[in-house]
């Protein structure tokens, strides 16, 4: 199987070791991984803040670069929220607004086949086991566009469950919103800042050494906040848990 990797803006820039990570995964599971250099970014940033107009160009851009694939796999769920949800929506707001079809038909065949990495893993690729050692306690975040947008329920959880060495130990409120929400953490600082706070605490509260998430966006926000509090515990994307082997551990 051929798949496109979407690294995604936060990704590319900030987190290269999680895209690495998802390479060596699927490779070791037997998928073709190609990395498209023309991607940009998605258009999230844009629409989220009122730019919906500005956000076109690039979902087009997306479709035109990744249309070709049997499938694209991202390690964000906001991104890959962004895609699945709201490019349908743009088609159906410019259809709306009287300038016809061509937005909805131009983004119509990415939709369905763009996954967030643990729902490729368990529907399309059928395992939760992928052969991964991790010996550490961990606890999991399932991230609002994760749990929310993309409705990723367990599959997290199974695939980390299966991890050999590994504690998977239960994370107090954890559907709660860390408080990052992008732009949001600008425009409300003290209130993402405390929402950010009560995550860490609830985290340090279990005992774990490392919280994991499906979301590098939602991890910086979390690990800057365990930086800040001291906190005796890191943060770690889900997929350089599942790359690490006995033989290539990760740290």
């Amino acid at each position: 199987m051929r798949v496109a990797l979407f690294l995604t803006c936060v990704n590319d820039t900030l987190y290269p070791d999680t895209g690495r990570a998802v390479v060596k995964l699927l490779t070791r599971l037997g998928v073709e991984v190609d990395f498209p250099m023309a991607q940009t970014c998605c258009g999230q940033a844009h629409y989220n803040t009122g730019y919906r107009h500005e956000a076109e160009p690039l979902a087009q851009h997306f479709s035109d670069v990744f249309g070709e694939y049997e499938a694209i796999v991202t390690p964000s769920g906001s991104c890959g929220a962004m895609v699945r949800e709201l490019y349908p929506r743009m088609g159906e707001r410019a259809r709306a607004e009287g300038r016809g079809d061509t937005l909805a038909a131009t983004l119509a065949p990415v939709v369905p086949k763009t996954y967030e990495l643990t729902e490729f893993l368990v529907d399309v690729l059928g395992v939760t086991d992928v052969g991964a050692y991790y010996p550490h306690t961990v606890t999991y975040h399932p991230t609002c566009h994760g749990l929310r947008g993309l409705g990723l329920g367990d599959r997290p959880r199974r695939l980390l469950q299966a991890v050999e060495g590994l504690e998977l130990v239960e994370l107090p409120g954890a559907e709660e919103c860390c408080g990052f929400g992008g732009t949001f953490a600008l425009k409300n600082p003290d209130v993402s800042t405390a929402m950010g706070v009560d995550k860490v605490r609830n985290a340090e509260s279990t005992g774990a050494e490392v919280l994991c998430a499906a979301d590098n966006s939602c991890l910086m926000h979390i690990g800057g906040t365990m930086t800040r509090l001291k906190a005796g515990l890191r943060s770690v994307h889900i997929a350089e848990i599942l790359a690490s082997t006995e033989r290539e551990p990760a740290a």
